[in-house]
């Protein structure tokens, strides 16, 4: 009688890049050993609120929220969304500068996302801000609902067609400050599974990831069902820009960016504490 696989629920966003990156996963397409796989799909924010509660065995989340998780999650060494000189946009339907924000009420998508913690880091307290769905932010913008949004995942590419202007590029602001990557997210792994299966699970997702990398169209195909309006090309420049060798690893820079976004949000009062990092794989 076979010995029954152990459970391990796994939380991401419905976007093309967790689906790239989970596809080998959640479709049988590599050897899961001892575990069973079982994929929930949800914004980030909302997975970022159910980890406060470690619903979850492993889940992505964003790098803001994994500040007030260490008690209770490792952070993978696999899986990360790094914005190489890009990331989060703040936009509007004015050509406005920076400054101009301020005072403005901004559409964001979460308070624990990245995102959010690096506008305050940019803007500090000077501008309001109203939670919306991630993937209606857009639309809120462009209806006057807002006046500014601030947009992560494919909106990234599509702002301009309904007719919006880019304010800042986050990413491109974070470099310029730093010399570093933005670190936008990461997967988590719930300490309670124990370090060998911590382990074990951290590789079982890095080979999911490298499959997708070595089977790109394949795993492109899988992603597009939650492209939402990208075509094939367009998803496939989103999942090159969020799915690559920071993925597979985040590697010593991609580290040493966690720790100086933490420790910036810590001495912006935005990270209630100092963070001690603790990686796994």
């Amino acid at each position: 009688m076979s010995e029954e696989k152990q459970l391990i629920r796994v939380g991401h966003s419905p976007d093309p890049d967790d689906a790239f990156m989970f596809h080998a996963l959640a479709n049988d397409k590599i050897d899961s050993g001892p575990y069973r796989f079982t994929h929930e799909l949800q914004d980030i924010e909302t997975l970022n609120r159910r980890a406060l509660d470690a619903e979850l065995e492993l889940t992505a989340v964003s790098l803001h929220a994994y500040a007030h998780l260490t008690d209770t999650y490792a952070l993978c060494a696999c899986g990360a969304s790094m914005g190489d000189d890009y990331g989060p946009m703040v936009v509007a339907r004015e050509e406005w500068s920076v400054d101009d924000l301020k005072g403005k009420k901004i559409a964001v998508p979460g308070t624990m996302t990245t995102a959010f913690l690096t506008l305050k880091l940019l803007l500090g307290d000077t501008f309001e801000h109203e939670v919306r769905e991630f993937d209606e932010i857009l639309n809120v913008v462009e209806r006057g609902e807002a006046d500014a949004g601030l947009i992560i995942h494919e909106g990234q590419l599509t702002y301009g067609e309904q007719g919006l202007k880019l304010i800042v590029d986050l990413g491109k602001w974070w470099m310029q400050e730093t010399g570093l990557p933005l670190p936008l997210g990461a997967n988590a792994i719930r300490k309670d599974l124990g370090k060998e299966t911590m382990e074990e699970v951290t590789k079982y997702l890095k080979e999911s990831i490298a499959y997708g990398l070595e089977h790109r169209e394949e795993a492109l195909d899988h992603a597009l069902q939650y492209g939402r309006d990208l075509d094939r090309g367009q998803a496939d420049e989103f999942v090159g820009m969020y799915v690559n060798d920071w993925t597979m690893d985040f590697g010593e820079r991609g580290r040493a960016a966690v720790a100086e976004l933490l420790k910036r949000g810590y001495e912006a009062g935005v990270v209630p504490n100092p963070v001690e990092l603790e990686f796994v794989g």
